[in-house]
């Protein structure tokens, strides 16, 4: 059990051992099913965490110029990197710090290809099977009209000289039985490709450390494709997976105010700043001590500091009256919203810290004045 009053509030809290027991199903998965699972920091790149990540896994993706260096300057390893348009001020840099760079366009491959020749940098490009499960809207690449990836139609029947893998990105917090589904897409329209590629990146989105994902079915379904394509090298991207339910971010209440019989509990924490995956979703998500809905006795709305008028949630019910200075303890808070969050209105940021196993608070960051200002230099 965490031990909050070892750290500031408000405050993003990751524990060790959840972090861990992740990392090792994650591992036992690609070490049965015979293919590289790497960690996606535009999931998650809490890089003061990643001595423990080397322990597990050896490489990750990346998808900017910082990315690609924090990769190389604090993983250890060269990137897998793609982003939807590199440009001539950024490409030199990814050279240096990236294994692997993919394409989102033909025009791109043409323009930046050459500059690879030599470098030792396995290229590939984006495809898009024109098949997604996704819901929202928001999170969904192969929307109509998306900016991502390369269609079938759009391909010659000879790939062109260098290109050495796909890769395909159409999930999100998605089963084992989403990714059959794709698969079969993914071979139904680029099946005649794949004999001339050395490895395929199934992207991200496998949320194999949900309590209901059926890990023997994913690995069934790899070591069904690399029986059918024993050329490929497949690699899986998930970021959410690594730190799902592995955190929280824990608030305080500041104040309680009435409104036409709404009780709103404001928060040392805001959602637009430190939650936004809240409102972009939108999800709610779970409190410590708290049932989701309207039918406890005490019944509150959750509000941010900020002065952003949709900064709130609810309902939540709770089992007494909140009390200002009463701990408030969001659940699941590291995956993408610690990458996420941003210093509007100059409210200030939560620190992260650590619970490690052996039950002490270990800070990676505290976040001051100058952090605010020096955004703006």
């Amino acid at each position: 059990m965490i031990d909050f009053t070892q750290f500031p509030s408000p405050c993003y809290v990751m524990e060790e051992e959840l972090l861990r027991k992740n990392l090792e199903l994650i591992k036992g998965v690609a070490d049965r099913a015979g293919v590289e699972i790497i960690l996606a920091f535009k999931s998650f790149a809490l890089w003061r965490s990643f001595p423990i990540f080397r322990e597990y896994i050896c490489h990750s993706t990346a998808s900017s110029v910082y990315e690609a260096r924090l990769a190389l300057e604090e993983f250890g390893s060269k990137a897998h990197t793609y982003s939807p348009a590199y440009t001539e001020q950024d490409f030199p840099e990814l050279i240096r710090c990236s294994s692997h760079i993919t394409f989102n366009s033909l025009s791109q491959y043409a323009r930046f290809y050459p500059m690879t020749v030599g470098s030792g940098i396995s290229c590939g490009i984006r495809i898009n099977p024109e098949y997604s499960e996704v819901e929202t809207e928001l999170y969904n690449p192969c929307a109509p009209g998306t900016r991502f990836g390369i269609m079938a139609d759009q391909l010659p029947d000879a790939l062109p000289v260098g290109i050495e893998g796909f890769h395909c990105h159409n999930h999100c917090e998605s089963s084992s039985f989403a990714l059959e589904r794709t698969l079969a897409h993914i071979e139904e329209k680029f099946g005649r490709w794949l004999p001339q590629i050395k490895w395929l990146n199934l992207g991200g989105g496998h949320l194999m450390t949900r309590k209901d994902y059926d890990t023997e079915h994913l690995i069934g379904l790899l070591l069904g494709l690399k029986a059918r394509y024993p050329n490929l090298r497949i690699i899986l991207e998930p970021g959410s997976a690594f730190a799902w339910q592995t955190g929280v971010l824990a608030s305080e209440v500041v104040d309680v105010v009435e409104n036409r019989g709404i009780k709103t509990a404001i928060l040392n924490i805001s959602f637009t700043c430190h939650a936004p995956d809240c409102l972009e979703m939108p999800y709610q998500p779970n409190v410590r001590g708290a049932a989701i809905g309207a039918d406890g006795p005490y019944v509150y709305r959750l509000g941010g500091n900020s002065c952003l008028s949709g900064d709130y949630m609810g309902w939540w019910s709770f089992d007494h009256e909140l009390q200002v200075g009463e701990r408030v303890v969001f659940e699941d808070m590291i995956h993408y919203t610690t990458v996420k969050t941003n210093m509007f209105n100059g409210i200030h940021h939560p620190a992260i810290g650590l619970w490690t196993k052996e039950g002490r608070a270990e800070m990676y960051k505290q976040f001051s004045y100058e952090d605010y200002r020096d955004r703006m230099d």
